[in-house]
């Protein structure tokens, strides 16, 4: 069957809004159903100065995602923590700063850390081996909800710095914070 041009393009025109209702719907439903589970991350702060000295930096990367602890594929849509984009990484003496394309900056602070590992993939993204840095983080508690685990994903530009970043964080890691456990 043959449809006039005009209609064929109309057709595809609407195929293509109905879709992309679709993909918001499912990001503004999954933003809503996580943001009960996972506070708000901290701010970094305005000055660099505040962090302590740059141990590391800044590493291009891209950020993956950030998922509920030990559930790779639970990717967290609140507070933009679900949404991939180009960043630069940074590790101070008091914690990680990841600055995101197109979202504000994420802080994970050094006592916030709780590991610093490789991971083949997660929440849609899988690179094969040990492609992604994985670090382990609790968001702080802020009031409404409950401190949270999760689990942030990085993949570094250049295979250098996938291990300069790990061995950067991995020190600011406190062996007395209570590591977390993983499902059985």
């Amino acid at each position: 069957m043959n449809l006039p041009l005009p209609v064929a393009v109309g057709i595809w025109v609407v195929v293509g809004l109905v879709l992309l209702l679709l993909v918001l719907t499912g990001r503004r439903r999954l933003a809503t159903r996580t943001r009960h589970l996972v506070p708000s991350p901290p701010e970094p702060p305005l000055t660099e100065g505040e962090l302590g000295e740059m141990v590391v930096g800044p590493v291009e990367a891209v950020y993956v995602s950030s998922t509920l602890h030990g559930d790779w594929l639970a990717r967290i849509g609140a507070h933009g923590l679900g949404d991939r984009s180009h960043a630069e990484v940074t590790v101070y003496a008091g914690g990680v700063v990841v600055d995101r394309d197109a979202a504000r900056p994420l802080l994970l602070p050094a006592d916030a850390l709780r590991a610093a590992g490789t991971a083949p993939g997660m929440a849609g993204k899988y690179v094969g081996r040990d492609g992604l840095v994985v670090l382990t983080w609790q968001v702080p508690a802020d009031g409404t909800v409950e401190a949270t685990t999760v689990d942030t994903g990085l993949r570094t530009r250049h295979r250098a710095d996938h291990d300069r970043l790990l061995a950067a964080v991995r020190p600011l890691i406190s062996p007395s914070t209570p590591s977390p456990k993983d499902p059985q």
